[in-house]
């Protein structure tokens, strides 16, 4: 009422009022709503537990849907992130679902329910084999060690000609002791290798800034390298590390 156009979120919570009590948006409709998914167009996605004849342009998915497993964004109720991404598992190529996944971890979104919770509550829902497969993989089992890491980043640096760095330096830098991963001192360059297990933590996510903030200021630069850009794009990890050592930093940090 009261304007001719609706936006896309005005046309997303006119279908979950027009789909009865109980309804959310859910599968890519939610995606996009949690900016999971880029796509756009296709029917408006709902869930509700029980069936409803769908009105025109709405998809109506019926599924058990506690308390838990549904929020409201921007006033739209709408299935939580890890249940949204438990939906798409379904629908979504394992590509398509790992970018998801990975935009999940980007934004920092959480959840009061994770996806294992959910996956123990339904272990046999379309797509939990690959949204088994791509969480065991982000949280190393089966993945690198930190010398497997190491071993393969250098590896990297061999294969392309690069000036070998200094693994696992110390440096004291305004008073703090920080260890670098891999330390070019002439070009003021540190490589971290990113283990996803270890820096996806709250506390890790605060503290890896903070340390990013006290070796910008003293004039040195970072570049974090995770195990996957290792793993699929060396040749791009590589020319970006070439780069950033012909641009020496500053050649007077305070330490």
């Amino acid at each position: 009422m009261g304007r001719k156009k609706l936006t896309t979120e005005g046309r997303w919570i006119a279908a979950v009022m027009a789909c009865g009590s109980g309804a959310v948006l859910s599968h890519r409709s939610a995606g996009r709503l949690w900016r999971l998914l880029r796509t756009s167009g296709g029917p408006i996605e709902v869930t509700r537990g029980r069936g409803w004849r769908a009105p025109s342009g709405i998809v109506v998915h019926r599924s058990p849907l506690s308390d838990e497993e549904w929020t409201a964004r921007d006033g739209i109720p709408v299935t939580g992130v890890s249940r949204t991404l438990l939906d798409l598992a379904a629908i979504l190529t394992k590509r398509q679902l790992e970018r998801a996944m990975n935009e999940a971890e980007v934004l920092r979104l959480t959840d009061v329910v994770s996806l294992p919770d959910l996956l123990e509550r339904y272990p046999r829902r379309p797509g939990t084999v690959a949204l088994r497969a791509i969480l065991s993989a982000e949280d190393g089992l089966g993945g690198p060690t930190v010398n497997d890491f190491e071993e393969c980043f250098a590896a990297l640096v061999g294969e392309h000609g690069l000036p070998r760095p200094r693994f696992n330096a110390d440096l004291f830098v305004r008073g703090r002791h920080l260890n670098a991963d891999c330390l070019w001192e002439g070009a003021r360059l540190i490589v971290e290798l990113d283990g996803g297990a270890v820096h996806r933590t709250p506390r890790a996510f605060e503290e890896d800034r903070k340390r990013d903030r006290t070796l910008t200021a003293a004039g040195w630069r970072t570049i974090r390298v995770t195990w996957r850009q290792l793993r699929d794009d060396p040749d791009g990890v590589a020319e970006d590390v070439r780069l950033a050592l012909r641009r020496p930093g500053a050649t007077t940090p305070t330490l």
